[in-house]
């Protein structure tokens, strides 16, 4: 963050009241993590209130809080009262990314936003410093953090933006105000949320509502929606780029990871590096030397109990259907010299999909040269029930005791074995954590 005083906090944020004049160098939502520069945001969540620890954090020596209402045990001056402490973060992000004299590119996207984003990163930096969105910081909160969070030494920084719902990209793209805009893909993830699938694609293409003047938008081709999302595009700018498997930047390169979803990420990173007028064929060669992150296709060789090793596919981040099947295609076009197992968590946010969407994966798996699928949880009974009598199948009603199975009475020299699941709803991110804990690098 840079700094900033109390009155100009106060004037970003409307407000008139009397404020102690104090200099702040760092933002936290977070009570243990303040000190005498830092202002101290009082978010709402819904199992807790910031604004119970407002009076314990001034009394410690924080010299700032942003309240939605006067904390009577504290200090009035050293309280600036908003409508919405989460709005009000969001108008200091933005006005902390309005003294960045560099290049925003901004991206959002329904799968692989986060890898994408660290490879655009990745790339950027061989030419200049370059700041990123740290993790997946990109939701309502995420992106003021981000964009407060901006180094102001970097020629380039790369905001991702999440969404659930219609009109949340609309909100953080004007928060963000990219330079270059960036749609990965569109799939049916939140479907539950919409009345409809292009009710979706509608909600990505608000990232381009938030373009500078003259900026330039990035549209894979090949994904959902791909013509409306261009047009949309052409709405808020005529420098609208797409990228796929028909236009592309010219350039030979090689990648650490097998998967069709690895050329689209590396497409449009390079999309990117030239439209920001770079040298796609020295970004090109970089490209072997990024890989995949964890819990989103990483690879991990992995010895076993009783000797021998196996090959771990952890992609245990997140799963929706067109992701789970890109999955499953990639371990079937893998040659191994023992078996190939899918352990397979349920996928959430389908709304009235779900059972539909779920029986669709089965017979997905059923097609492919998989020779074992784990169903975890209630739903992927569905699943299971579509997989051949030939295909050998076991069903977990959640992923207790599931690492052990695996560890210990499945998993044979030379398998291998992927892990794809919905993360919070299925937990299978917890089994690669024990996987990769009790097996040593061979």
């Amino acid at each position: 963050m840079e700094k900033i005083t109390s009155q100009k906090l106060a004037e970003i944020l409307e407000y008139n009241g009397d404020v102690a004049d104090v200099e702040i160098s760092e933002i936290s939502t977070d009570s243990r993590k303040i000190n005498d520069k830092t202002l101290f945001i009082a978010l709402k969540g819904e199992r807790f209130d910031a604004h119970d620890f407002v009076a314990e954090v001034l009394q410690k020596g924080c010299p700032l809080a942003i309240v939605d209402h006067l904390i009577s045990e504290a200090d009035a001056k050293k309280q600036i009262v908003v409508a919405d402490t989460l709005q009000a973060y969001g108008k200091i992000g933005a006005y902390n990314r309005s003294l960045f004299k560099g290049k925003v590119i901004g991206l959002t996207g329904s799968a692989g936003k986060t890898t994408t984003k660290e490879e655009i990163a990745f790339l950027l930096s061989k030419f200049a410093p370059t700041y990123a969105t740290s993790g997946n910081h990109n939701n309502a909160v995420g992106v003021p953090q981000s964009l407060c969070e901006i180094d102001m030494n970097a020629e380039y920084a790369v905001i991702e933006m999440g969404m659930s719902a219609k009109g949340e990209i609309e909100y953080l793209t004007g928060l963000v105000k990219p330079d270059l805009a960036v749609i990965t893909n569109v799939y049916p993830m939140h479907i539950e949320f919409f009345e409809n699938f292009e009710g979706i694609a509608r909600a990505k293409a608000e990232i381009f509502s938030g373009l500078k003047p003259n900026g330039t938008a990035i549209v894979n081709e090949d994904t959902n929606f791909a013509d409306l999302l261009i047009a949309e595009a052409h709405r808020y700018t005529d420098d609208v780029r797409p990228f796929g498997k028909k236009h592309h930047p010219q350039a030979e390169f090689s990648l650490q990871e097998d998967g069709e979803q690895f050329f689209y990420n590396a497409w449009c990173a390079l999309s990117v590096v030239e439209a920001l007028g770079l040298d796609v064929q020295k970004a090109a060669a970089h490209i072997k030397d990024f890989g995949a992150l964890d819990g989103r296709g990483k690879q991990h060789t992995l010895s076993l109990p009783q000797g021998g090793s196996y090959t771990l596919i952890d992609d245990s981040y997140s799963g929706q259907p067109e992701a789970m099947k890109l999955a499953l295609e990639n371990l079937n076009k893998k040659s191994a010299t023992g078996r190939k197992i899918a352990v397979l968590g349920k996928m959430a946010e389908l709304g009235a999909t779900s059972q539909a969407r779920h029986i669709e994966i089965g017979k997905f798996a059923a097609d492919t040269s998989v020779d074992i699928v784990i169903g975890v949880c209630p739903e992927m009974k569905d699943m299971l029930a579509q997989l051949p009598n030939d295909k050998q199948q076991y069903y977990f009603d959640n992923k207790d005791g599931l690492d052990d199975f695996l560890l210990n009475k499945l998993l044979q020299n030379g398998d291998i074995l992927l892990i794809k699941g919905a993360r919070y709803s299925s937990k299978l991110y917890q089994v690669t954590e024990e996987l990769l804990k009790k097996g040593k690098a061979a």
